[in-house]
């Protein structure tokens, strides 16, 4: 099964792609992952996207393209992948559906995990870290002790700045500019799936494997 996983920051998509990994033993393949392990290789494409990195350029879309290309062709995406954070744009999404005919691959299964913006603010404003050892805390699911000091190293716990509202507000304007035209470009495929980020995390997968497995 060929997943592509959508969603904004919060909804709780790290969540499921871990669960569909774990039942269906397919490889998460996020963009920051293929490209940190494409300059760590040390391969010519290694070497055009950390020329391109180190001088603060976007990867253009036919190199991330060829990234992409070469990361399905690895033995752990026989049994299917879960593409997450690729394609972000439409000329990547036409391009991705033209290598995916290329590689003989079958339509992809394009999930979207959505929730309002003010449960969004409300998730990830709620998350603390243990600013020493880096142990996670949730203001509601998992409060830090009264004096803020970590249970596990003592160390000082804090809010990362990619967590204040402020922040995450504009990462919100920024997804949804990007991601909608692929939303409608997807929604006019057979295999598109919107799914409710506020069920709970179990009912959501019930939900989720319930299509992935009408899909296979």
């Amino acid at each position: 099964m060929n997943i592509i996983l959508l969603g904004a920051p919060g909804v709780g998509k790290g969540t499921q792609a871990k669960k569909i990994m774990q039942k269906f033993r397919i490889p998460q393949i996020s963009t920051g992952e293929i490209l940190r392990n494409e300059v760590k290789s040390g391969s010519a494409l290694g070497q055009k996207v950390k020329s391109l990195l180190d001088q603060g350029q976007l990867v253009p879309d036919d190199l991330m393209l060829e990234i992409v290309h070469h990361r399905l062709r690895q033995p752990d995406c026989k049994r299917g992948f879960i593409l997450d954070g690729f394609p972000r744009t439409i000329p990547q999404a036409r391009g991705l559906d033209k290598l995916l005919k290329k590689l003989k691959i079958p339509p992809v299964t394009v999930i979207e995990i959505y929730a309002p913006d003010r449960i969004i603010i409300e998730r990830i404003t709620s998350r603390r870290i243990c600013g020493k050892c880096g142990t996670d805390y949730n203001l509601k699911l998992n409060p830090p002790p009264p004096d803020n000091r970590c249970r596990i190293c003592g160390g000082k716990i804090v809010q990362r700045d990619d967590d204040k509202a402020e922040t995450i507000k504009k990462r919100l304007a920024v997804y949804q500019e990007q991601t909608k035209p692929l939303i409608d470009y997807y929604n006019k495929q057979d295999h598109f799936h919107r799914f409710d980020g506020q069920l709970s995390v179990d009912e959501l997968f019930r939900q989720i494997e319930s299509i992935v497995e009408k899909n296979e």
